[in-house]
Order: structure tokens, then sequence, then C-alpha cells
């Protein structure tokens, strides 16, 4: 428990922190990885030079003091970090290393104003943060080691097919190198691809979304070759190029709660754009194996036909499905191929709508649907990489 006045301290930094997070983050990372490189292998280092990861931490820290005599409103917010933290590989060990390169770099970009009784309450807050990351994921790890053929850490995965889905999308369908069978996941769940690229000094480590339904013999990801401008399209670009049936690759346990509600039997709303498609591979094979009366509406947005994925293994779906609506946009305009007009016509009424796609798509889509009067809490988003603030303005 933090005592009232470590609160008032903490509470006091709000404004400086709205102000001066994202340049603590940037410092924190540049002298976090100067003393430990070895966390390289770990982090996202696209994220990294995108400034993703430094914005989420900064958001995250915000967060923690703007709520610091409430942290239970941010549990939602820990789950999630802590799925992406599990998948990674970041255990206890590491938050010790955090927690001093942090009040280092809020001292060094704060200089004087960082008081002593300022690092002195940021200590205690950082403690008892850490603690509650440290107990949830190590809840999450026990869980993905325990439960039946489940493992801790990674694991050597064989890919037995590759097959191209359409010009930049290719999907990787992969069994356990040993011949056990699998753990079941969570339909919208992914895994952690772990690879060691030659010339390349660090692992380097991508998540992606398991985009066929739960099933015990295989996972399949589906990757969208980015252009290869390192860091950006370094892991896509060498799976596409270098990795091939028979390969043996290293992946963790299925993580993440973007995922389907499979309890209820309420209509369900799909809007993606792109490679955002690939979760909800994964949900609409559920609801077409063990919910075909359950109501799907499936609207997908990309480039042309090239681009376009899963076409007929959609369709194929929706052919188990008794009540129905399957919808692809093409448009050369980016973001902007799915209107108001077109989701009032097509989402189902009352539904769970769930959106997945690059950050601009995801700001024009919450926008399109706050337009349109639908609950927040009815809207359900997956973001590729740390999670940002969307801009619905």
């Amino acid at each position: 428990m933090l005592s009232t006045q470590t609160i008032d301290v903490i509470k006091s930094t709000v404004p400086v922190l709205a102000v001066h997070g994202t340049d603590i983050t940037k410092v924190f990372y540049k002298n976090l990885f100067s003393a430990h490189p070895e966390l390289l292998n770990i982090f996202n280092h696209a994220n990294q030079s995108q400034g993703r990861q430094q914005t989420a931490l900064a958001n995250t820290v915000y967060a923690a003091a703007l709520h610091i005599d409430q942290l239970e409103a941010l549990l939602p917010a820990v789950k999630q970090i802590a799925h992406k933290h599990r998948s990674l590989g970041v255990k206890e060990e590491h938050y010790p290393i955090v927690g001093e390169h942090l009040l280092g770099a809020i001292k060094e970009v704060l200089g004087d104003a960082a008081t002593p009784e300022i690092l002195s309450a940021w200590e205690q807050a950082y403690g008892v943060i850490a603690s509650v990351f440290i107990s949830v994921e190590k809840e999450m790890y026990t869980k993905a080691a325990e439960q039946p053929a489940g493992w801790d850490g990674f694991k050597d995965f064989k890919v037995v097919r590759k097959v191209r889905e359409s010009s930049v999308i290719t999907s990787f369908y992969l069994e356990a190198a040993d011949g056990s069978t699998l753990p079941p996941f969570q339909p919208g769940q992914y895994i952690t691809v772990r690879v060691s690229i030659p010339g390349k000094e660090y692992t380097a480590n991508r998540q992606y979304s398991l985009s066929a339904a739960p099933n015990e013999n295989y996972y399949r990801i589906s990757v969208k070759k980015e252009a290869d401008r390192e860091p950006f399209g370094t892991v896509s670009t060498y799976l596409h190029d270098h990795v091939q049936a028979g390969d043996t690759i290293e992946i963790s346990a299925p993580a993440g709660d973007f995922v389907l509600d499979t309890e209820a039997m309420s209509p369900v709303t799909f809007i993606s754009g792109g490679v955002g498609i690939t979760p909800f591979m994964s949900m609409l094979g559920y609801i077409a194996n063990h919910q075909p009366s359950r109501p799907v509406s499936f609207l997908h947005g990309t480039r042309n036909k090239q681009t376009q994925a899963f076409d007929l293994e959609i369709k194929d779906h929706m052919r188990n499905i008794h009540d129905t609506t399957n919808c692809t946009l093409f448009s050369d305009e980016p973001n902007g191929y799915i209107t108001p007009e077109f989701i009032e016509e097509n989402m189902l009424k009352n539904s769970d709508i769930y959106l997945c796609g690059p950050v601009p798509f995801l700001e024009i889509m919450t926008k399109h649907l706050a337009q349109l009067g639908v609950e927040e809490e009815k809207i359900h988003l997956e973001f590729f990489g740390p999670a940002v603030s969307l801009s619905t303005n």
C-alpha cells in the first residue's frame, strides 16, 4: 500500500508526464539497451524504431500516475500488456532492471525538477505497479505451462505447409516438432515467432495472429510481407523468402485477450482492413464449426483483388453459418474504403463489433461507429503492436 503522501506526490507529476512522458521513455529505452543489450533479444526492434513502444510506455506511466489511488482501473490494460510480456518472455528478474533505468530517465529528463521526494515516491509506486505485473504474468506463465500439452517459453515447431494466400500474405502451417498435440487457444489469440536471422546479432520476435480455427493438430499464421527496410519487414521478409516447408521455427504458447466471446450467441460484426483479417479467420472458423446459428457479418477492406486473402475459405465458412453477410470492398484509398453508410447497411443490429487493422484504419472505423451511435462497450479492437491512443476527432 502507498501512503497518502506518496500518492499525492505521484499525482502532482501527472501534468509533467503529459508533457515529458515520451521524452522520458525515449531516454529510458536508450539507456536500458546500452546497459543491457541482451534485452534486444526480447523487444521488437521495429516498434522501437517507429517510436510506438516509447509512446505506449509513456501512456502506461501516465495512466499509472493518474490512477495511482485506484490501480484496479488499470487491470484491463495490465492484462493486455501482461499477455504480450508472457508471449515474449519478459520475466520477474527484468523488472528491477526496468525500474532502475526508468527512475534514471526521469532524473535525466527532468533534472532538478525531479526532487528526491518525487524520485522516492516513484520508486515506491513502481514497486507496487511491478508487483501487479509480476503477479499477473506469473499466473499466465503457470497456466501456459501446466495446461494439457502446454509449454513454457519457446518451443520448436515444424513448418508443414506454406501457402500463398494473396500477393502479399502467405500462411505457414505449424506442427510441434516433437509430434505432440497442441493446447487449445481462444479464437483471436496470437503467438510469438522467434527467429535467428543470418547476419543479425540478436534474435527477432514478432507476434502473429492465429488465423485458423482452434484444433489440436496445427497452428496457422498468415504473414503480410512488409517492405524490407531495416528493421521494418525484416522478419516477414525472412519468413516469406527463406522459411520453407520442413524448416523449424520457435514459437511461444498462444496469448492475447482480443478474443471471441464463445459463451455468447449474440450477433457479431467483423470489420477488418488488410492483414487485420487474420484473427477473424480464427473467429469465423470457430463459429462455423461450433455456433452455426450465430449471426455473422464479415466486412473487409483491401487494396485490390491481388491483395485479397482467404476469399474461398471465407465463403466456405459462410456456407456453414445460417445467417451471414459477407462483403469485401476494394479501394486504392488508404483506409478510406469502408464508409459509415456501408457499415450502417451491413452491420448486424445489437451486435458485438470486432475491429482489426492498421492504426489509421482503426481510427477511421471507431469514428464511423461513434457517428452511428454504437455503444463503446460493444466495440472490441486489436492493435498489431503496442497499443496507442486513437485520434477520432
